[in-house]
C-alpha cells in the first residue's frame, strides 16, 4: 500500500528514522500541538481551549485511554509518532521522551490543537521564507482562565520584511483552525515577548533594522499554564515537534 506523505512521516518517527522536529515535513498538510492529560483535569482543559481558541483552536479530543485520533489520522498512535515528548510533574518539565508507551495510563485524554507550522506551505507559495528567522517565546499577554489552566500565552515569532508582513497576515488569517492572523506585529516589549529565552530557538538581540517582528498565538500556550498552574502531571509536544494529521492544508482553511 502506498501511505501519503503524512501516513509516511508518522511511519518515519514511529520507527526513529525521523527524530528531529516537524518543520518542513509533509508540507501540505495540517499539524497539531498536542496535550495529554488524566480524565480528571480534562473538563477543565477543553473549558481554556474554548475561552482561548486563538491559543488553543481545539481540532479533537480523544476517548479516556484511547491512543488513536480517529477524527485527524485513523491507525496513528500518539503514544509513537511524535518524535519528542515534554513531561511535566508538579508544573515542571522533566527530561523529553521520545515515546509514551511506558507512561500511557488508561485514563488519558488527549487533546490535538491546530499549529501554525500548517500554513507554512501557503506562506512559501506567497513568497514568504518559513525556514528562517522564527522563535516560540513567552510573553505577557493573559489568558483567560479556566479551573487550575491559567497563565500568559506563548507566541510564535517571525522576522519579516514589510511586504512579506502583508502578505503573512493575509495569507495566515484563511488558517483560523490554526492560529489564524498575528496577534501582534511590532515592538516585543508591547507584549512582554522573552527574547532572551526563548522556548524554541537561540537568544535574540533585537529585531534586525530591515525587519518587522510578527507574533502568532502558539500552540506551546498550555505548557506555560501546567507550569503556572503546577499541574500534576501533563504531557505534551516538544516546542516544533507537532503531530501530522491526514487532513490537507488547503481543505482546512478559508477560502
Amino acid at each position: 500500500m502506498t501511505l501519503s506523505p503524512a501516513q509516511q512521516a508518522r511511519r518515519d518517527i514511529r520507527d526513529g528514522r525521523h527524530t528531529g522536529h516537524s518543520r518542513g515535513l509533509a508540507l501540505g498538510y495540517v499539524q497539531c500541538n498536542l496535550v495529554i492529560l488524566p480524565r480528571a483535569q480534562a473538563f477543565d482543559f477543553m473549558l481554556y481551549c474554548q475561552r482561548n481558541p486563538r491559543a488553543c483552536p481545539l481540532l479533537e479530543v480523544t476517548d479516556p485511554g484511547d491512543p488513536e485520533p480517529k477524527r485527524l489520522a485513523p491507525g496513528a498512535d500518539l503514544r509513537t509518532d511524535l518524535a519528542r515528548y515534554a513531561v511535566y510533574r508538579a508544573g515542571r518539565r522533566e527530561a523529553d521522551v521520545t515515546d509514551l508507551l511506558g507512561l500511557w495510563r488508561d485514563d488519558f485524554t488527549a487533546f490535538l490543537i491546530g499549529s501554525g507550522i500548517t500554513f507554512d506551505q501557503a506562506l512559501e507559495r506567497a513568497g514568504v521564507p518559513t525556514d528562517r528567522d522564527r522563535w516560540v517565546l513567552r510573553s505577557t499577554l493573559p489568558t483567560e482562565p479556566a479551573g487550575a489552566f491559567r497563565g500568559p500565552m506563548v507566541v510564535t515569532m517571525r522576522f519579516l520584511t514589510p511586504q512579506q508582513a502583508i502578505i503573512a497576515t493575509q495569507v495566515s488569517a484563511r488558517f483560523p483552525f490554526n492560529h489564524g492572523a498575528p496577534i501582534h506585529i511590532g515592538d516585543p516589549a508591547a507584549i512582554g515577548a522573552d527574547l532572551a529565552a526563548p522556548l524554541f530557538g537561540p537568544p535574540v538581540d533585537g529585531v534586525p533594522p530591515d525587519r518587522i517582528a510578527v507574533f502568532w498565538a502558539c500552540g506551546v500556550t498550555p505548557q506555560a499554564a501546567a507550569e503556572a498552574a503546577g499541574i500534576d502531571l501533563m504531557i505534551a509536544h516538544a516546542p516544533a515537534h507537532s503531530f501530522i494529521t491526514d487532513l490537507l492544508a488547503d481543505h482546512f482553511c478559508q477560502p
